[in-house]
C-alpha cells in the first residue's frame, strides 16, 4: 500500500524516533483486526500505535468522555451533568471556573455521533487499511519542516490546535476539515501519554500525506533544508 511506503519515507526523511500513526474511523468493527484488549484514553491509544500495536477501539473501550466524544463514538447528552459541565476541570486546575470551560469547548470539533462504530489505530508502516488521519509525534524542527512543505506548493497554513484535547485537534479536526493541524499536546495527554517536554505534534489528512512527502523530498535539494539531511 502506497502509504506504507510514504511513512517509511516520511520517517527516514525527518529521521523520526516515533513511528507515526494511522487512525480511520470504520462504519463496522472490521474483522480482520484485533479489538483493543483494555480500556483506554483516546491519547493512550495514540502512544499504543506509536509503540507497534494494531487494533480496533469501540466505545466500550473508551476511558476518557472527551474521548468518547470527540471522536464520535459516544453521544454527549449520555453523559451526567456534572462532566458535560466541565466542572471537573475546574477542579482539577485546567480553567478557573465553568464559563471558561465551556467558552473553550466551543472550539472543540467533534466527529458526529452514531455513525462510526469503531476507531482503527496502528503504525502508519503496518497499516493495512487507508488511513484517515496520520498523527505524528515529533520535536520542533521536524515539526517546523512539515509545516513548510504542507506550504511549499500551496500556500496554505495548517491549524493550531491550542489547548484542546487531542482527540478533538489531532484527530477530529484534521478529519473534519481536511487541514494539517499541530500542537504541543494538551495537559490531558501529557498526563497520560509518555512525552517528552520537547515533543510536538502534527496530523495530516491521509489525502495530503503523498504531496507533503513529496515535498519533503523535493526541499532536501534546497539550500535551507540541505543542512537537515
Amino acid at each position: 500500500m502506497i502509504h506504507q511506503k510514504l511513512g517509511k519515507t516520511l520517517k527516514n526523511i525527518l529521521k523520526l524516533e516515533r513511528e507515526p500513526v494511522a487512525i480511520k474511523w470504520s462504519f463496522k468493527e472490521p474483522k480482520r483486526i484485533p479489538e483493543e484488549k483494555e480500556k483506554s484514553r483516546f491519547c493512550r491509544k495514540i502512544e499504543k500505535a506509536m509503540d507497534g500495536e494494531v487494533f480496533y477501539s469501540n466505545l466500550e473501550h473508551e476511558l476518557c468522555m472527551g474521548g468518547a466524544r470527540y471522536s464520535g463514538l459516544g453521544d454527549e447528552s449520555n453523559y451526567p451533568a456534572s462532566l458535560r459541565s466541565g466542572n471537573f476541570l475546574v477542579a482539577a486546575g485546567v480553567y478557573k471556573n465553568v464559563p471558561a470551560v465551556q467558552r473553550s469547548w466551543q472550539n472543540n470539533l467533534c466527529i458526529p455521533s452514531d455513525i462510526f462504530q469503531a476507531v482503527i489505530f496502528a503504525p502508519l508502516v503496518n497499516a493495512e487499511f487507508e488511513p484517515d488521519v496520520i498523527l505524528i509525534v515529533c520535536n520542533a524542527r521536524q515539526g517546523m519542516e512539515i509545516l513548510h512543505a504542507n506550504s511549499y506548493d500551496t500556500g496554505s497554513h495548517a491549524l493550531g490546535g491550542d489547548s484542546g484535547p487531542i482527540c478533538s485537534s489531532m484527530a477530529a479536526i484534521p478529519y473534519l476539515t481536511g487541514k494539517v493541524t499541530y500542537g504541543f499536546a494538551d495537559i490531558g495527554a501529557r498526563r497520560h501519554m509518555e512525552l517528552g517536554d520537547d515533543e510536538v505534534m502534527v496530523s495530516i489528512p491521509a489525502s495530503e500525506l503523498e504531496r507533503i512527502v513529496t515535498n519533503l523530498q523535493e526541499m532536501r535539494t534546497k539550500t535551507f533544508f540541505k543542512s537537515s539531511a
